[in-house]
């Protein structure tokens, strides 16, 4: 339960739709399995990871936070701040919606708390039912653009661009030492 709230993936789905409109598709499968590793790898050689290259969680955090800041601009004042690229519909899958959207900088770090206070192979359950969730709810963004129609998207977008724009704002105050 801890890493559905952070991963947020119901939360996510107006950046999801975003991307999908931006890029044309989304590759449900291969931006669940970068999911899955990115966790399952971080949960295992993630604070190793970030010695062998010098960086401090904190740093990482930090990292994180912008790029989710930039994303929540994006959202709130219906801007596009990232040029898009010629091959933006075969990477959108793993930068930005598998990391660090998804399996970000909040996540990581969670993973390593986690690692402190349960068994790893509960841990690796817990990634497991995530990544499945997030595969369903990629799998049918389609439908639930859908569901909501244009309007309820641009309302979503927006009010999900703010509560994004926070969790940037606390993520980066709380790895800040100011």
């Amino acid at each position: 339960m801890i890493l559905f709230a952070i991963i947020d993936i119901l939360g996510a789905i107006p950046v999801v739709i975003q991307l999908r409109q931006r890029a044309g598709h989304i590759e449900s499968e291969k931006a669940s399995f970068a999911v899955l590793a990115l966790m399952v790898i971080f949960l295992f050689v993630g604070d190793k990871l970030l010695d062998v290259i010098g960086l401090d969680i904190e740093s990482f955090a930090i990292a994180g936070s912008l790029v989710i800041f930039i994303i929540a601009m994006e959202m709130i004042l219906g801007i596009n701040l990232f040029k898009p690229e010629d091959e933006m519909s075969s990477t959108v899958s793993i930068v930005p919606l598998a990391f660090p959207l998804i399996a970000g900088a909040g996540t990581m770090t969670t993973l390593l708390s986690l690692k402190s206070e349960y068994q790893t192979q509960n841990i690796l359950v817990g990634i497991l039912i995530n990544t499945l969730f997030v595969y369903l709810v990629l799998k049918n963004v389609a439908w639930l653009e859908r569901l909501f129609g244009k309007t309820g998207i641009n309302i979503l977008r927006k009010a999900f661009g703010i509560i994004l724009l926070a969790i940037a704002i606390k993520l980066f105050r709380s790895n800040t030492h100011l």
